[in-house]
């Protein structure tokens, strides 16, 4: 039997020619690669035409049409998608379109400036800030600004190009403010070294009088004869509806001279805003903020005030420099735009006197305009006088054809009292016409006092804002979340030992803060700001019997130096310091120009932030102490507490 032949498979003939065709195609598959990429290659390196002369060149082709960017979602920052409490927002640019280079190039510069400082801060390179000349111990940088000083309109604000760097001193033998509510009747003169107000009405009853080492204040002034007290019992006879401290909760003193009508109304739980423009005077609201009375610095002239609409539930004017009928009774107007619906407008002249025509004929002036804008004449008792503003628009409406003055615009915004223009921000004039009430009665149908503190009033629905089902939920989750942190400050802070009076919150959302503070009986009172890089809460503020104004934090604030006791600021710098022309050591200054030596300054923000600031807090020669939140270490957010000591 012949054995079986075995195959070798590597040398059988079918195999080498598999082998040799595989090869063949391999190689093909490879040249042929390289063959179409190189002619590519070649196609594309050498191929580019040369670029003909500039006037044989073809027409560019139009840009694509600008489609607008569908808008994000900007939150609130008070619950975060979790349902968390949280402040760490994002806020759009307001970008108005500009062909302005040099705006531009200010822009950028001002840019490099602040990446400067922040690389210095980062590095621990703060200098030690110098204090001010002497002369500054009163400066309100944008109602002194000395190159702006020959204007007519010279009373309202100016702000300076540059601000001042330097901290502001106080006066020599300065001492801790006599606390409320002795504070009301007589305040320390080394406080308010100043005395023109005193020497200039030395003949005048019941005004202020030096004794000792303090001023005394005799309850009243040449305003009010017998006492402001009796002044205001002599107003609730007059018209019983005023109801103050229960109806009428928020007030505007116009001309405040030295408070008096604010501080008294105060036991009647009213909270009164005293305002006057800084005249020859120099210091009458510097008085007021003294004796613990909310004030500030401001003037009715071509500017709208920074109050909203629908504000204030009582208007008073006591024999006050404002002649509200003159310019088309412009200036009334204001105040119109300001008095809540179905408010009272009290107005009380000099008594006559050799002069008595022509105070006569201001007065029939006066009765005419209002008449004019639907305000009706409630009561008239020898010099005082009292309107009341119309709760809806028929009056308005039903006016005969071309009765002076004329309705506003329907698309004026009512509450805007700053508009952008070149990514800064500007004040917004005066109008000579009547500002129709809403049609929905937002801003008149709020509740009593005190209600009204937690009451979701109506025209949270009308504020510019995302969560549009849940604002009512917003609302009562911010007072519960401060009112949850003002305890834990009370507790471990100990603040009913402070003696709190004055007390600014510089970023003041809903208006949470202010209201813990009442709820927790701590004695004092609250300006409440609202950024204008965020969105405009303050009618909702007012609707809750608060006190507040928009404010742009890259200026200076109206007030004087040494105003405030505490200052609180939740989330403020975070946002700020991404904006144009602002920078965080600015406001730092600013704050410690407002604040009184041994206040105290609550700063929650990133901790990123946080660093920087309490750089510069030491530069300042605060004390700083870094605290965490209720989150724990590991949290991103900070609580900065500064103390400003003697």
């Amino acid at each position: 039997m012949k054995p079986t032949p075995t195959i070798d498979i590597f040398t059988s003939p079918n195999f080498i020619k598999f082998t040799a065709l595989a090869l063949l195609s391999l190689s093909l598959l490879f040249f042929t690669h390289r063959f179409f990429s190189s002619t590519a290659t070649t196609t594309t390196t050498f191929s580019i035409p040369l670029q003909p002369p500039p006037h044989v060149l073809p027409p560019p082709l139009p840009p694509p049409p600008r489609r607008n960017p569908v808008p994000e979602v900007v939150r609130t920052g008070i619950v975060d998608e979790t349902g968390a409490m949280s402040w760490n927002f994002e806020v759009g640019e307001f970008y108005v379109e500009t062909d302005s280079v040099g705006e531009e190039l200010d822009n950028v510069i001002a840019g490099d400036e602040r990446d400067v400082k922040k690389k210095e801060r980062r590095k621990g390179r703060v200098v030690k800030y110098k204090v001010c000349e002497d002369r500054l111990r009163d400066y309100i940088p944008c109602l002194d600004n000395e190159r702006e000083i020959t204007r007519v309109d010279k009373c309202e604000r100016h702000c300076p190009q540059k601000v001042l760097e330097c901290l502001v001193p106080p006066p020599k033998g300065y001492k801790t403010p006599i606390p409320w509510p002795r504070s009301r009747d007589q305040v320390w003169l080394r406080n308010v070294p100043k005395t023109p107000l005193v020497e200039g009405k030395r003949g005048q009853k019941n005004w202020v009088k030096v004794k000792g080492d303090k001023f005394i204040f005799q309850g009243g002034e040449a305003k009010f004869p017998n006492g402001a007290d009796k002044y205001l019992d002599q107003i609730s006879q007059m018209v019983p509806e005023i109801a103050f401290g229960h109806h009428t909760r928020v007030a505007l003193d116009v001309d405040c001279g030295l408070a008096s009508f604010g501080a008294y109304l105060m036991q009647r739980n009213v909270t009164t805003l005293s305002i006057a423009l800084k005249d020859v005077h120099e210091n009458q609201i510097q008085f007021a903020l003294e004796r613990g009375v909310p004030a500030m610095v401001a003037v009715f002239a071509r500017q709208r005030l920074l109050y909203p609409s629908q504000a204030f539930d009582f208007i008073h004017c006591s024999r006050c420099r404002v002649n509200w009928t003159h310019d088309d009774g412009i200036l009334l107007l204001e105040a119109n735009r300001m008095l809540r619906a179905g408010g009272y407008f009290a107005w009380a002249v000099e008594t006559l006197d050799k002069d008595g025509e022509i105070l006569l004929e201001k007065q029939k002036e006066m009765e005419d305009l209002a008449a004019r804008i639907c305000w009706e004449l409630v009561k008239k008792d020898g010099n005082i006088a009292v309107w009341r503003k119309p709760l809806y628009n028929s009056c308005y409406i039903s006016r005969a054809a071309g009765v002076q003055p004329p309705i506003c615009d329907s698309n004026d915004d009512l509450d805007n009292v700053w508009y952008a223009l070149l990514h800064t921000f500007r004040y917004v004039g005066l109008r000579a016409c009547i500002a129709l009430l809403p049609e929905n009665s937002y801003g008149a149908n709020i509740t009593t006092w005190p209600a009204r503190l937690h009451h979701p009033p109506d025209r949270l629905q009308s504020i510019k804002m995302d969560a549009d089902i849940s604002r009512k939920e917003i609302y009562r989750a911010e007072s519960k979340y401060w009112n949850d942190i003002i305890v834990s400050y009370v507790r471990a802070f100990r603040w009913k030992e402070m003696k709190l009076r004055n007390v600014m919150d510089m970023r003041a959302g809903l208006g949470g803060f202010a209201a813990a503070l009442h709820d927790l009986q701590i004695d004092c009172w609250v300006m409440n700001v609202v950024p204008v890089s965020g969105f405009n809460t303050l009618p909702v503020l007012y609707d809750r019997g608060l006190i507040g104004v928009m404010h742009d934090w890259c200026e200076p604030f109206d007030t004087y130096p040494r105003t405030y006791d505490l200052l609180h600021a939740a989330g403020l710098f975070s946002v700020e310091q991404n904006r144009n022309k602002c920078d965080i050591s600015l406001i730092m200054l600013e704050m410690d120009r407002m604040l009184r030596p041994g206040g105290r300054v609550y700063i929650r923000d990133l901790e990123s932030v946080i660093v920087e600031l309490q750089e510069i807090a030491i530069a300042m020669g605060w004390t700083p102490a870094l605290h965490e939140t209720g989150e724990g270490p590991h949290a991103s957010w900070k609580i900065l507490i500064c103390e400003k000591r003697m």
